[in-house]
């Protein structure tokens, strides 16, 4: 199933970023639900960046996926989690029109029953952190 993403009104914006939600189980370890993403749209797209797309069969939805691979046609993209699809595998290629931009930042809301001092304090070391490419697009491809 692929991982749709509330996308925050772009218009106007005198810079080309704008903020997502994370929905959805299909980047994890990388990305959870709820996590909110900082999109760089427009940017240049190298294999093993994680992107925003529009899914190529349903296109008022967007997704987040990770770049593996270019091929004829465009991107070949996967999920993160192994299990949870939505992916290249099931629509194949991504045309180059539909990837939209290259996620730069990744931060985590902080939960409502953080009220003491010591989850305050590791919440605030880990809400924000970027969303670095992957040396190795993919750990399945890795393992293989």
């Amino acid at each position: 199933m692929p991982e749709p993403l509330r996308d925050a009104e772009r218009s106007g914006a005198p810079l080309p970023f704008g903020v997502a939600e994370v929905t959805g189980p299909s980047m994890v370890p990388t990305l959870h639900h709820g996590d909110r993403l900082l999109v760089h749209y427009g940017a240049r797209v190298r294999p093993g960046d994680v992107v925003v797309l529009r899914h190529p069969f349903q296109q008022d939805l967007l997704v987040v996926k990770r770049a593996v691979e270019r091929r004829e046609g465009g991107w070949w993209v996967r999920g993160d989690n192994t299990y949870a699809g939505g992916d290249s595998t099931d629509y194949g290629t991504v045309p180059d029109e539909l990837v939209l931009g290259r996620v730069r930042l990744r931060y985590r809301p902080r939960g409502t029953g953080q009220r003491s001092p010591l989850a305050l304090a590791g919440w605030a070391l880990s809400a924000a952190r970027p969303v670095l490419s992957a040396r190795v697009p993919s750990r399945r491809l890795r393992a293989r």
